[in-house]
């Protein structure tokens, strides 16, 4: 299997972490959807990172469904199973709305032309992804067997999202004003997956990575 797309974006490094930690045999090609728009399309038309071409040649998208399907296919999970099944899955849903929330607000103040941003939506954009981290926060520090694992789901999507939000938007998230997620976040970036998957690329300041 090959996975295309650059592990600057928090849902290709999701997914390479999480087949590292499945011990999945893969291949990472870190194509660009801007800088190299015309090779990522030359795989796939639809130019979405992450990208799966499975053995077969088939595409698949979104990171989500692409773990349920290598997990599937495979016969093995990263998700606890000695705790809450609906926590965990919470979890994973509050890290994934803050990357969405997140990157949101990088393509709007980096790729929208200043003129044309629109400052209230932005606020809400904002708004959101302070309520998914605050809410992130309570359940790391409240429920802290749910991210025992850092190579399971939820400590993965935990710390790919704060990662990623600290590298790009850190003023708007204070590590200060969450403890409990900045301890998991370095705990996990010390794992040998997320060693393997550091978050470079152009999207990440190199001293982030």
């Amino acid at each position: 299997m090959r996975l295309i797309g650059m592990l600057d974006s928090p849902y290709v490094r999701r997914v390479a972490i999480a087949l590292d930690a499945l011990e999945i045999d893969f291949k990472h090609e870190s194509l660009s959807v801007f800088t190299t728009f015309p090779e990522f399309s030359a795989i796939n038309p639809v130019v979405k990172a992450p990208t799966l071409v499975c053995d077969d040649g088939g595409i698949l998208m979104d990171s989500s469904l692409i773990l349920q399907f290598v997990e599937a296919s495979c016969g093995r999970s990263l998700w606890p199973i000695d705790v809450s099944l609906q926590s965990a899955f919470g979890a994973v849903s509050l890290a994934q709305a803050a990357c969405e929330k997140s990157a949101q607000i990088v393509y709007e103040r980096k790729l929208r032309p200043k003129a044309m941003q629109y400052e209230p939506w932005v606020e809400r954009v904002t708004a959101q992804l302070r309520a998914a981290y605050g809410a992130l926060e309570q359940e790391v520090a409240s429920r802290p067997e749910v991210f025992a694992d850092a190579g399971q789901h939820p400590a993965i999507a935990a710390a790919v999202a704060w990662g990623f939000t600290q590298a790009v938007l850190a003023p708007l998230v204070p590590a200060d004003d969450h403890p409990a997620l900045a301890k998991l976040a370095s705990r996990a970036e010390q794992s040998i997956p997320f060693l393997k998957y550091p978050a470079a690329g152009p999207g990440v300041p190199t001293q982030a990575a």
